[in-house]
């Protein structure tokens, strides 16, 4: 049983499937999801998703002229850093983009469970014992399965029936973000054109696409995370950036925002967890690591991870318990140096303070200068860990 129809759940399935097995998959949700905010593919997911036979039919809405604009709330503009700049080439891609490459490799006879959650997970000899209900009927049944995969993102539910409370794993960072796909390119801007706007305590992300309206990214920092939740998520996100005048730009932005049928608003939190599987239940991608937005690897992990999860089942075809360990073994140390490095690029994203807003501007200055940029180059190269393809390695 593979509980979550998301990137990391998708990919174990397919590659559960070729490795023999035979996937069930849950899903809470009535039917599978649409779109979903912007997505960087580096070359970790990259590596997986050729292997999987996925990777062209994600695409890439990447566009060969994109530039990427730092502006303030006057909408004065200059050069920022491009995608291009930024080392592992990422794909620029939908969430949906991801999953939907996934989808339409599965085979037609994995069976999917929509609007079904598991209420009770319970270990016996060689196997998992689960119930199931459905959340628009209320219909339970318990059946058994040699493993149980959760991939059900940061608020796992297979992670509280088995492990314990949220709050024992969850690493709250004291920041918020709000994400949406655009209506239209923001005025004055060409579709592919991106732009950041940060400030001490906040920032807002336009990333663009080739051929797709961009996506928005509200992302600031909090005290009482709650409070934030307490009022409409646009009365947060405008009372976050205040008091000062917001500007037409930043208005259009929380306007288009507001009006978003589909969007993300949350806290942000890793996920920190001394083990990632217990007896023949086992956690994957958000649900075990949760890397957050920051550090940009989220889907490349979530392929990685469900894609090493089937090798090692597949090594040791009859040791479940071995090739848990297995996989755990040598996908820790890797997950450990992304979640430090998400907390790095948090300052990149968002500057908690005065002083991470004047560092990171001296940054980008160096990668944008002609006399230091091969400098930056050579010294960004040498971070290999979103390039590093952790299954073959």
């Amino acid at each position: 049983m593979i509980v979550g129809l998301g990137i990391a759940g998708i990919a174990t399935a397919l590659r559960l499937h070729r490795a023999g097995w035979e996937p069930v998959i849950l899903e809470r949700a009535p039917e599978r999801r649409k779109g979903g905010y912007f997505i960087g593919l580096f070359g970790t997911g990259q590596a997986s998703a050729k292997r999987l036979g996925v990777l062209e039919a994600m695409g890439n809405r990447r566009h060969p002229q994109t530039l990427t604009y730092e502006v303030d709330r006057s909408n004065r503009r200059r050069k920022g850093m491009n995608f291009a700049d930024v080392p592992g080439e990422p794909r620029m891609l939908l969430r949906g983009d991801v999953e939907n490459g996934l989808f339409s490799a599965l085979p037609e006879g994995v069976e999917i469970r929509f609007s079904t959650v598991p209420t009770r997970i319970e270990q016996v000899d060689r196997g998992v014992d689960v119930t199931t209900t459905h959340t628009k009927t209320g219909a339970t049944v318990t059946e058994r399965f040699d493993l149980v995969v959760g991939a059900d993102g940061m608020r796992s539910t297979v992670r509280k029936l088995v492990f314990g409370p949220p709050e024992d794993f969850l690493y709250p960072l004291k920041y918020m973000i709000g994400a949406a796909i655009l209506s239209k390119p923001v005025s004055g801007y060409n579709l592919h054109d991106g732009l950041v706007m940060a400030e001490a305590g906040r920032s807002v992300w336009v990333f663009p696409f080739a051929d797709h309206n961009p996506g928005v990214l509200f992302s600031y920092r909090v005290d009482d995370v709650d409070a934030q939740f307490r009022r409409p998520r646009i009365e947060s996100i405008r009372k976050a950036y205040g008091p000062e005048p917001a500007g037409p730009l930043l208005n259009e932005l929380f306007d288009d925002f507001a009006a978003a049928d589909e969007y993300l608003f949350d806290a942000v939190n890793q996920v920190r967890m001394n083990r990632w599987h217990k007896g023949r239940v086992v956690l994957v991608g958000d649900a075990a690591w949760c890397l957050t937005l920051y550090s940009g690897m989220g889907a490349s992990t979530g392929l990685a991870g469900s894609e090493l999860l089937g090798n090692m089942l597949e090594t040791y075809p009859d040791d479940v318990g071995r090739a848990l360990v297995a996989w755990e073994e040598k996908l820790r140390p890797f997950i450990t140096s992304l979640q430090a490095h998400g907390l790095k690029m948090r300052a990149f994203f968002t500057p908690s303070g005065e002083a991470q807003r004047i560092l990171r501007a001296a940054f980008l200055r160096l990668a944008g200068s002609p006399v230091t940029r091969p400098i930056f180059q050579r010294l960004t190269i040498n971070d290999q860990l979103t390039m590093r393809d952790i299954v073959v390695q």
